[in-house]
């Protein structure tokens, strides 16, 4: 035990680590800025700067790197030693405060949605000092923001940190009305979110990952018939761990320990191959880069151990593919967990308001709550009878629900004890964490004191959920404020804010809780019920998106200062040339591997059968039924697969394929929609129809002359 804890964080710049190697004064400044957001100071940040190098170099480190999450969804860094030439042909080594609180990279070169033309190169990287520095491969990692000449965001960092603001501010309002103060609780000065992000993730042989194509270019099998046994006698999830695969877990926890990771909890999960690692909560924007640096390293470390990590919403088809659920709750800097029911009144009022907020946004947002799970690999996930459907809705157990129905029409709540609920005046019934069960088919699901997002798929990253969450919340809990405020600035009588308090929360759950279901997502009936209630069923990320681009949608982050318009409209045509550039290079992919694969084995195979058959007609009396069999449903199959892939084919070449201007106006944003819904309706169409064939031709075709592995293969390729 000594070990891990001497272990945990011995690779990062934490808190400890400065508070011992900075002047008290420098320390001081240093924490100031960080919980109240003042300037940092040119000779502070040098200080540190000498202290962080000092403390790298010791460590072995000899570069560093501002660590940054461009809008390509993975992690960018461009090195740079620590070496500064001196006198006589020597060095020194030097880090200097610029060094560290600002860089400079090819804004250009990155995903920008038209915010940057390809001649203006230049980009800024900026220290995110809430974020400790940390060591990763002999380097030096600061994570920082990035941002262009003009200062718009061109990350991911930048707009969570602005969202975090805004429910900060917003969270505070509320948190005033109710006097967080008393003598056993200081007053909270700061509100954030925090985030605990389940990561699942598919481990294969290295050996069969080099084999597929399909998997090294695109992350998921483009086809594949379904394996003799699969997921169906559930014996995989929670099992014992394989041998070569605890050896890998073990590596990766320690890796993670050591960049300050809170990874807790590892297990099989449902299908073959499949697994999850869960973290212990933390910050939001720290939440994130963790969760950057935990899929970097599944994958570095699987390398070293002769496998292969596979991120990829939906890898294989037929079994379950992998989400990553976002644990997101509200919390103080004093340690109160706004979304944690209390045994006093004044808590479960405050609780009831804050949770009332979040039905709110949830459902008045519904539509960014499921556009910020889009994406074209998420979209074979999502409804599959695995992962939620794409219609959003809310788990609060039965319990809350009753709570919630007593308290909106005024009756005595008949739970264990018989209580008239009464905002500010009577406690909720004893609440325990667990007194409901856990609805795991619910996109969005309270787990008693906490909401656990189930949408997102396990490439994404956890900063554009957050950002939704975070800012619908902030609305709808500045629109709680104004409305409670102005209660309070014309009376001054306890009665009448308890009274108000009382009316919105009632007014709020009657007018929104068509959002809530705490039964089975799965089944069909709930999409038809869903249907009656008004809720959206945005079923693909091409209807999902132009919500994105809404006057409501950009209305809402600019009101709080998350995006401007042009960031907006930046990032919508980032995400849907996204899209169609995925299915595009998926289509290009099928279309080799059958060229170069699929149909050289299937001639292969047919001239095997012909010469068989030639052969025992020629000698006469033999049977050639079986041969005459295969030959002729091989031959329809083949024939069919040049008609399918002849239809792929002519879909690519018809695509409008359009670039994305470096304006964003309308004409362009028309544009990228009319070829997103091309490669939906037509490239993904003939792609699933062409799959077909192959999958059935993989059974019927000799093992010897099918040159790619199977699903039979690769899912038990890990012993």
């Amino acid at each position: 035990m000594k070990e891990i804890t001497s272990l945990f964080g011995s690779m990062v710049f934490n808190d400890t680590v400065m508070q011992a190697r900075l002047p008290e004064d420098i320390y001081k400044a240093l924490k100031k800025t960080i919980l109240q957001g003042t300037h940092l100071e040119q000779g502070i940040a040098d200080a540190v700067a000498n202290a962080m190098k000092e403390w790298a170099v010791e460590k072995g480190a000899t570069h560093y790197t501002h660590w940054f999450q461009p809008m390509t969804g993975t992690t960018a860094e461009k090195h740079d030693s620590f070496i500064t030439p001196a006198q006589d042909g020597k060095i020194i080594i030097e880090f200097s405060g610029k060094e560290l609180v600002r860089g400079e990279s090819d804004a250009s070169s990155f995903p920008s949605g038209g915010l940057r033309a390809t001649f203006e190169a230049r980009g800024y990287t900026v220290w995110d000092i809430t974020s400790y520095a940390f060591i990763k491969d002999g380097t030096l990692c600061i994570p920082t923001a990035f941002c262009s000449y003009s200062g718009d965001a061109l990350d991911k960092k930048t707009p969570l940190l602005r969202s975090m603001e805004a429910i900060d501010k917003q969270a505070l309002r509320i948190l005033r009305l109710f006097g967080n103060t008393s003598a056993s609780r200081p007053e909270a000065k700061r509100v954030i979110t925090t985030v605990g992000a389940e990561q699942e993730y598919f481990l294969i042989d290295k050996d069969m990952f080099l084999r597929r194509p399909d998997l090294i270019f695109t992350g998921r099998t483009l086809f594949g018939a379904r394996p003799p046994k699969g997921q169906e006698l559930d014996d995989h999830y929670f099992g014992c761990i394989k041998p070569r695969v605890s050896a890998f877990m073990k590596e990766l926890d320690e890796e993670l320990w050591k960049l300050g990771v809170y990874a807790k909890t590892k297990h099989n999960e449902t299908a073959p191959a499949q697994h999850e690692l869960a973290p212990v909560f933390t910050t939001t924007n720290i939440a994130t880069d963790h969760n950057q640096l935990t899929m970097e390293l599944m994958k570095s470390i699987a390398n070293k151990h002769g496998m292969a990590c596979l991120l990829h919403e939906k890898p294989f088809a037929g079994v379950n593919g992998s989400g990553k659920h976002i644990n997101w709750s509200i919390t103080t800097d004093t340690g109160v967990n706004l979304l944690e029911p209390g045994d006093t009144p004044h808590d479960n009022a405050q609780f009831l308001l804050f949770f009332a907020a979040v039905i709110k946004a949830v459902d008045e947002y519904q539509d960014l709550m499921r556009l910020s799970a889009a994406s074209a690999a998420n979209d074979h996930r999502l409804g599959a009878n695995e992962a939620p459907p794409a219609v959003v809705s809310m788990f609060i157990g039965d319990e809350l629900m009753s709570i919630l129905e007593a308290l909106e029409s005024g009756a005595a709540y008949k739970g264990k004890e018989k209580v008239q609920m009464e905002i500010g005046v009577t406690a909720l019934p004893h609440f325990p964490k667990d007194l409901t069960d856990r609805n795991r088919t619910s996109p969005f699901a309270f787990t008693g004191n906490k909401f656990e997002f189930r949408m997102p798929g396990s490439a994404l990253s956890v900063a554009g959920p957050s950002i939704v969450l975070n800012t619908i919340v902030a609305e709808v809990l500045g629109q709680f404020a104004d409305i409670l405020e102005s209660v309070q600035n014309i009376s001054s009588k306890p009665n009448d804010f308890t009274a108000k308090l009382a009316e919105l929360i009632k007014k709020t759950f009657n007018e929104h809780k068509r959002i809530i279901f705490n039964g089975n997502n799965y089944s069909n009936e709930w999409i038809e019920e869903a249907q009656k209630r008004g809720l959206s069923n945005l079923k693909t990320t091409v209807d999902a998106l132009p919500e994105f681009i809404s006057k409501k949608s950009v209305e809402l982050f600019t009101k709080h200062h998350v995006f401007t318009e042009t960031e907006i409209r930046s990032r919508y045509g980032i995400l849907m040339e996204a899209y169609c550039k995925t299915l595009h290079i998926e289509a290009l992919t099928i279309i080799d591997l059958v060229k170069r694969y699929v149909a050289p084995a299937c001639v292969d195979y047919q001239r095997e059968l012909v010469d068989l058959f030639r052969q025992k007609k020629a000698y006469g009396g033999f049977d050639v039924s079986l041969e005459e069999h295969f030959l002729v449903r091989i031959t329809k199959l083949s024939a069919n697969l040049l008609k399918k892939l002849t239809v792929l084919e002519n879909a690519v070449q018809e695509s409008p394929n359009r670039k994305l201007s470096e304006t964003r106006s309308g004409e362009d944003l028309n544009q990228i929609l009319e070829q997103a819904g091309f490669c939906r309706d037509r490239i993904s169409a003939a792609m699933s129809e062409l799959r077909l064939i192959i999958d059935e031709l993989e059974t019927l075709v000799a093992k010897k002359h099918w040159p790619i592995p199977t699903y039979a293969e690769i899912l038990y390729s890990v012993i």
